[in-house]
């Protein structure tokens, strides 16, 4: 009887011990991440609201450089050549990642432009007396500002990411569909917030918010850097101190990417309040997230048009 007891435990060990094999097998063979690299840290935040652990993402930039002149890093190059996916805004912001893509030799890597779609604003001339503003070829790119258009630009990311990793679909789609409701709620209160200001009239210092401005009812006057990477002339200074004191503009919209010294500028000879914002996720404390900018932006923006 001891005996059989002892074959029967035993036959009960070897069965645990397979079914533990097959339990765990799994997870050691488990998928890797899907690759993705990004260009700025919006489209980073987008990617890991809707991957989650299914992606690993790279930034390549960290939001403290210029879109416009930025120098690929070796590292970067190393990023691309190991990357399934690589999301771009497009729209002739990011003019150096054509030949990133091509040095790194990734025949597999798909590029995608999240700002497809989505109807770009003309730069518009400045106020008479005014410098030119830099023109961008295909219009405006900073349409991620606008949460109508970062709803687009989620939805390809979405898209390309279901396409590149299908065995994730399910919970792609699901956590695509909770951020856009959480984007159209933030966007909802954003709206509220300003509905009721006055005075919507700024000055910019950087020609970044025509979609921002377009969406929730701001009018821009004048923009103070008229080149990427350049200085105001003096008579362009001049021209938008005219503007602030003909026109009663008491607000001055800065980046806190930029250098605050002409704001500054402006705001002793005319006694114009600047606000500093972020274009990008990060750049402030409490700005982690797009929608934690989304809503900093546009309290700050509020509390200064009130203000004044």
């Amino acid at each position: 009887m001891l005996r059989l007891l002892l074959l029967v435990l035993l036959m009960l060990a070897g069965i645990l011990f397979h079914w533990s094999l097959s339990v765990t097998a799994p997870v050691a063979s488990a998928a890797a991440p899907l690759n993705v690299v990004v260009t700025l840290p919006v489209l980073k935040d987008w990617v890991q609201h809707i991957g989650g652990s299914h992606v690993h993402v790279t930034s390549l930039m960290t939001g403290y450089e210029s879109e416009h002149t930025y120098s690929p890093k070796p590292s970067d190059l190393v990023a691309v050549r190991k990357a399934a996916l690589l999301f771009e805004v497009g729209a002739g912001l990011e003019v150096w990642v054509s030949s990133l893509v091509k040095n790194a030799g990734n025949a597999a890597l798909q590029v995608v432009t999240t700002s497809k779609g989505i109807e770009l604003i003309q730069d518009h001339p400045e106020p008479v007396g005014a410098a030119p503003v830099h023109h961008h070829a295909t219009g405006n790119p900073h349409v991620w500002l606008d949460p109508g258009a970062a709803a687009t630009m989620v939805q390809h990311i979405s898209d390309a990411m279901i396409s590149a990793d299908p065995d994730h679909a399910t919970n792609y789609r699901a956590k695509t569909a909770a951020y856009l409701q959480a984007l159209a709620r933030t966007h909802q209160e954003s709206s509220e917030r300003l509905q009721h200001v006055s005075s919507r009239t700024v000055i910019v210092h950087h020609p970044a918010w025509p979609y921002f401005a377009r969406r929730y009812d701001i009018q821009v006057a004048g923009t103070i850097l008229t080149q990427p990477g350049g200085e105001p002339s003096a008579h362009h200074l001049h021209a938008l101190i005219e503007i602030i004191k003909r026109d009663h503009i008491r607000v001055i919209v800065s980046e806190v990417q930029l250098n605050q010294k002409v704001p500054q500028l402006l705001a002793r000879e005319t006694g114009a309040r600047i606000v500093v914002l972020t274009t990008l996720p990060g750049g402030l404390p409490g700005t982690d997230t797009y929608l934690d900018m989304l809503h900093y932006n546009v309290l700050q923006l509020a509390q200064a048009l009130e203000q004044t």
